[in-house]
């Protein structure tokens, strides 16, 4: 018998998971937004964070809310070596080369993992954000809320960015045009690694918030960011805002199908969704 509380289980569980979805989108569509570089290795960026929060909770005892700072800042350091190593150099190459590039890095961080950590699954057990709370009949666990906190910080803090300051003003002229924004005095190089680099830093904040509560294996970069390039395309590329939106309404899509059809068809569901926006307006939800 379908009751308010159930409802309200539902509802939230898919509010919340959408919300994690939202994170690991808007490190992608930023990306895309300021270089139109699709990364497909983002992925195992989010699997890299989860490992050094996992790690330094097995060998120091941090807990992974304490070591966020530690993950945003090594994968932010990784976004803008991984630039200036790889990206740089296929800027102006034909577009093909430049899937192959971060198909190829992502399958050699796969491999890398495998070959360091095997295909265990780990999980981090204890963490003093543990346990759940009542909320209208409803159970919600505290990693989840946690989870979805920071996401809505991190997303507030990566608009305000974009939106409000100097730096912000120069990412979104780049984007628009790079040979003016050049002309106009703006380092673009420097900008597209920056871009790199916190579009990486907001997968490491999602990867340490998720390592407390979602086992951690070298391939759990896929399950996300599947989701996550169905999510950037459903809000419109290089669009924050319509990332956190997209990510909602698929996490509520994929909790409400898989609870009231079936779990194996949630993606179904999801998929549909997608493409019957994307047949009315192919440039997403808020794409311009």
């Amino acid at each position: 018998m379908l009751t308010s509380d159930i409802v309200i289980q539902v509802l939230i569980s898919g509010l919340l998971i959408g919300l994690v979805f939202s994170l690991v989108a808007i490190g992608l569509t930023l990306i895309y937004g300021v270089m139109d570089i699709v990364n497909f290795a983002h992925g195992e960026f989010l699997m890299l964070s989860m490992y050094i929060a996992f790690w330094m909770w097995t060998l120091w005892g941090v807990d992974p809310i304490f070591s966020i700072p530690i993950c945003t800042a090594a994968l932010f350091l990784l976004g803008v070596f991984i630039y200036k190593s790889l990206i740089s150099r296929i800027m102006n190459a034909p577009m093909l080369a430049q899937i192959f590039a971060t198909f190829g890095l992502m399958v050699f961080l796969q491999s890398a993992a495998f070959f360091l950590w095997k295909g265990d699954y780990r999980m981090i057990s204890g963490s003093m954000f543990s346990g759940r709370v009542e909320f209208m009949g409803a159970f919600i666990g505290i990693p989840q809320m946690i989870a979805a906190l920071g996401s809505i910080v991190t997303t507030g803090a990566v608009a305000l960015l974009i939106n409000f300051t100097e730096l912000g003003r120069a990412l979104r002229a780049t984007a628009e045009d790079r040979e003016a924004a050049a002309l106009m005095g703006i380092n673009t190089e420097w900008v597209f690694a920056f871009s790199w680099g916190l579009g990486s830093a907001c997968v490491g904040v999602a990867g340490a918030l998720l390592s407390i509560f979602y086992p951690i294996f070298p391939l759990v970069g896929g399950v996300f960011v599947i989701t996550a390039f169905v999510v950037v395309v459903l809000g419109g590329f290089g669009s924050i805002a319509g990332a956190f939106i997209a990510g909602i309404v698929v996490g509520l899509i994929q909790v409400i199908s898989g609870f009231f059809v079936a779990p194996t068809f949630k993606l179904v569901f999801v998929y549909a969704i997608y493409l019957l926006v994307v047949f009315i307006r192919p440039k997403g939800l808020m794409g311009k």
